[in-house]
């Protein structure tokens, strides 16, 4: 499953214009500041702070007019595996592969992890066309296909790199093809 959830214990710094609220609403405020889009090398992209329970007795350091409270929390974060299969709408084609939507970031199928095939670039339209099949992927096209790459990259998000060229696996029209062939053989 691309998406986790992560229980997270950590201090949470209430500033002195949020004490007209709530303890746990300033605190989910602050929070959802703090880690919403950040990137992790363990977690992933954290997507959002679902839930918090808050220590109601805090600290205050002197100089610093705020309050810090203990805090727990839930996250939900993005973070696909190797060889994890995931499906995504392809949102752009270009002459070199294909990105796919997989929601908090895209992944990508490079040009020679589509299929076996040759494949050719029609700009016209844009599209990636198998040579032999004359099978065709473009923008929209629901896809599943395999991680087997996944690295931060800094101030981008992921690099999530996918492939399609295992059995079961490509343009999802593709795949429905395949099983009502085999039932048939």
């Amino acid at each position: 499953m691309v998406y986790r959830l992560y229980r997270i214990r950590d201090v949470v710094r209430i500033p002195p214009e949020k004490f007209n609220k709530p303890l746990e609403e300033a605190a989910w405020e602050e929070l959802r500041q703090s880690y919403e889009g950040m990137i992790t090398k363990n977690l992933g992209i954290i997507v959002t702070v679902l839930d918090v329970k808050v220590d109601p007795q805090g600290k205050v350091i002197p100089g610093d007019g705020a309050t810090y409270h203990k805090a727990e929390f839930t996250v939900l974060a993005f973070y696909p595996f190797i060889k994890e299969v995931v499906e995504g709408r392809i949102n752009t084609v270009l002459a070199h592969g294909a990105f796919v939507d997989l929601g908090a970031s895209d992944g990508f199928i490079y040009i020679n992890q589509i299929s076996d095939e040759k494949i050719d670039y029609d700009p016209t339209r844009p599209a990636l066309i198998l040579r032999e099949s004359r099978r065709m992927l473009e923008r929209g096209d629901a896809v599943r296909a395999r991680v087997y790459n996944v690295a931060p990259l800094p101030g981008k998000g992921l690099r999530v790199q996918l492939t399609m060229r295992q059995p079961f696996l490509g343009k999802i029209e593709w795949i429905k093809k395949e099983i009502e062939k085999q039932k048939r053989s």
